[in-house]
């Protein structure tokens, strides 16, 4: 399988960290590129384009990048075509990222009820002015976008959206398999992507990637043969599995020998290093701690802990203490059989929260505030 081409990146394997809100930030994407070799790309977590504009504090730690990041890659959100090219502008001009990604597949209620997210594609004029806005003001930085297949399924806009996509100059699109009303319930419909790339490469040679349901480096490997797309995006499969990444790379290079199966005493020195990168990061131990807590149920799926000590783990207040009940745990366990498989969020919703009147007219663009730009993130 050839690498991956985003404007002026070769990404080799063809893999990319989807953003994911709280998670990929920069101690988790550091854990990734480790475990990969710095093969791949990392995408940060979602940004709000307002906020940039505005330059939050929040914000501005969130853009912030190790050194040994590249290329740095930056996925924003908005819904106010003029803000997001002034946020585009900005990360172009001042040198902040090297390659732009516009989230339109959020499925988050806040958002959609505002119009944003995986609800704005349906509105197919405000997409196009959204993609004129950013590919005009990115300069030389590659623009992408990431997407569902629509609001459900009597919503569908994915086509649409590629088609007005390509038009409008990006350089290449992310395709999640499910639509906003399934969440992330249910299975990711993979035909989907393979509809998407054939309905693209019919009039542009832009790459399209798969997102969902990869929970293993096989399965990177099975979608892009089955559907013919030219990469992936992982997302919810690196919960507390950040080695993933060295499987992918593992994967597409065809060394299935290598693939990592950790003993508990491995997991935990990963948790630990974690959540020491997250102190670091945030310049607290005691929070780095805290905030690593989201993570334990993810790193310790399958093995033998138990439910007293999975609640002392995730109450656990400084790295002593993290490490202390570690120790506690039999750390010679083997890889638990089945801890491969789904892990994260996986509920569905019949319905998904519109503005009032929001699938009257799939062209009028009224409706769509400012405070549509909310500080939060999904995929």
């Amino acid at each position: 399988m050839s690498s991956l081409q985003i404007g002026p990146h070769s990404v080799q394997p063809p893999v990319v960290l989807a953003p994911m809100a709280g998670i990929t930030n920069a101690p988790f994407r550091t854990l990734c590129r480790e475990f990969s070799g710095g093969k791949g790309l990392f995408v940060s977590e979602m940004i709000t384009t307002r906020a940039l504009v505005e330059r939050n504090e929040k914000t501005m730690q969130l853009i912030h990048f190790d050194a040994t990041e590249k290329p740095r890659s930056i996925q924003l959100y908005g819904v106010d075509p003029d803000t997001v090219g002034k946020a585009v502008r900005m990360i172009a001009e001042e040198d902040l990222a090297d390659h732009i990604d516009l989230n339109f597949g959020c499925p988050v209620p806040k958002v959609t009820r505002k119009g944003g997210g995986s609800a704005l594609p349906y509105k197919r004029n405000l997409l196009r002015s959204i993609l004129r806005e950013a590919v005009g003001n990115a300069g030389s930085l590659p623009v992408t976008i990431k997407m569902r297949k629509g609001i459900d399924d009597d919503h569908i806009t994915y086509l649409d959206a590629g088609r007005i996509a390509v038009e409008e100059g990006v350089t290449a699109m992310a395709l999640h398999g499910r639509t906003a009303a399934q969440h992330y319930g249910g299975t990711a419909d993979w035909d989907a992507i393979a509809r998407l790339k054939e309905h693209v490469g019919a009039v542009s040679d832009i790459p399209v990637l798969g997102n969902g349901d990869i929970w293993s480096a096989d399965d990177a490997v099975r979608m892009m043969r089955e559907t013919g797309c030219d990469g992936v995006v992982v997302g919810r499969g690196c919960l507390g599995r950040p080695w993933l990444f060295g499987d992918l790379v593992a994967a597409f290079e065809d060394r299935p020998e290598d693939y990592a199966r950790p003993t508990m005493k491995e997991v935990a020195e990963v948790m630990v290093r974690h959540a020491t990168l997250l102190g670091e990061w945030l310049g607290d131990e005691a929070r780095g701690v805290i905030d690593f807590r989201k993570h334990v149920a993810w790193y310790t799926k399958g093995f033998a802990v138990g439910s007293e000590m999975r609640r002392k783990l995730a109450v656990s207040s400084s790295l002593a203490e993290l490490a202390d009940h570690l120790a506690e745990l039999d750390l010679d366990q083997p890889w638990p059989a089945g801890a491969d498989g789904p892990r994260g969020r996986t509920s569905g919703r019949n319905k998904v929260v519109l503005p009032d009147g929001w699938l009257d007219d799939p062209y009028d663009c009224a409706g769509v505030s400012a405070d549509a730009e909310l500080d939060t993130s999904g995929g």
